[in-house]
């Protein structure tokens, strides 16, 4: 599978749009298009998105382009969906920089219904939604997931990447849930529960 390393972090049913102007990121994306495969989306462990390889971290996201738009030459503007994730197995670089790499899925969240003490963590992503649209969080909305509710929180609070990343990491909603409502309590936006 081709990576794509990124200062990003996708967590699965997330949305993350893409400017891609590297011919390998370009001939990466046709050939996903084309053949309706997945790429890897990982957080840059070290180096750079430009230029040379970067080293990824180990654990990603399979990421499913939705939408493309070529409206300038040598710019292709995509918009991916976040799938299952990913432990990386084995990676290597081609000659041209591209990463490739031998992943094993990772089971999804244990997911359950959203219990009543994060409640406030729903109608907090409810009121982001509904100020400033759905441009990056896809319908149908699950404010009843606790799955969904924490990946979605993850994607728009500013929690530095590292944090994110091992949030992405964890296969217990629940536990990301009480992680999440703490940051939230400590930076005022919410009411400790």
């Amino acid at each position: 599978m081709p990576l794509f390393p990124l200062r990003a972090v996708l967590f699965p049913g997330g949305l993350l749009p893409l400017r891609i102007f590297e011919q390998r990121y370009m001939d990466m994306a046709k050939g996903c298009m084309r053949d309706e495969l997945s790429f890897g989306v990982c957080l840059i462990r070290s180096g750079e998105e430009v230029g040379a390889p970067a080293t990824p971290e180990d654990v990603g996201c399979f990421a499913r382009i939705v939408q493309w738009d070529m409206q300038q030459l040598g710019l292709l503007q995509i918009t991916a969906r976040g799938e299952e994730r990913f432990r990386i197995l084995e990676r290597w670089t081609l000659a041209n920089g591209l990463t490739r790499a031998r992943v094993e899925t990772i089971p999804a969240d244990s997911d359950a219904p959203l219990p009543d003490e994060f409640l406030a963590c729903a109608r907090l992503l409810r009121l982001v939604i509904e100020e400033h649209g759905a441009r990056t969080i896809e319908a149908p909305f699950r404010f009843d997931s606790s799955s969904w509710v924490s990946a979605r929180l993850c994607e728009i609070l500013p929690v530095p990447l590292a944090a994110k990343q091992k949030l992405m990491e964890l296969t217990d909603s629940r536990e990301r849930l009480e992680i999440l409502q703490k940051f939230l309590a400590q930076h005022g936006l919410i009411k400790q529960a």
